[in-house]
């Protein structure tokens, strides 16, 4: 049985207009059904990600993964790496569950856990939209600390954030 809801229309749309960079990933190929290993009861491990051309005047990074598409009115944060200095250009795969880049840290998910979380959609729910977004940020420190939630990340984000990179992968189950 299949639950019907509306699609979530893309959340970054909805936030003031920067430049865009791009983002790549070994592990995440645009708009395509994630593998098993970014699944949560499968592999349940970040994604590779590469990152070129954020804005000049880069200082920083914030890495994150969101779902709109949720059963919530506030999506699911499944990930949000921040503080990453802006010398960093990629994590490999399991790089949240590893040494993070120079004073970066995580804030907790929306399971409570800080680091990632793989796609774990309600089963027979439509198929997920998986945001995996490189924020470029102007200032060394985002300003906050891990006791943050993702919530407050995002609003600093609105106002700090130089260009956006973004990558989405798909999951139903």
């Amino acid at each position: 049985m299949s639950i019907e809801r509306p699609i979530a229309p893309n959340p970054y749309d909805y936030l003031p207009a920067v430049p865009s960079f791009t983002v790549t990933s070994a592990d995440v190929t645009d708009g395509a059904p994630l593998s098993d290993d970014q699944v949560a009861h499968l592999g349940n491990t970040s994604p590779q990600l590469s990152w070129e051309g954020a804005p000049e005047g880069t200082r920083s990074f914030v890495v994150t993964a969101f779902d709109p598409d949720a059963p919530t009115p506030s999506g699911f944060w499944h990930w949000a790496l921040v503080d990453i200095p802006a010398s960093t250009t990629s994590l490999q795969s399991g790089a949240a569950s590893g040494a993070l880049p120079g004073d970066a840290f995580h804030l907790r998910n929306d399971t409570g856990e800080q680091g990632f979380t793989g796609a774990a959609p309600p089963e027979g729910d439509h198929p997920h939209r998986y945001f995996f977004v490189v924020h470029a940020v102007g200032e060394e420190s985002l300003g906050i600390d891990e006791t943050a939630t993702p919530a407050v990340m995002s609003f600093n984000l609105a106002f700090k954030t130089l260009g956006r990179a973004i990558i989405h992968g798909t999951y139903q189950r």
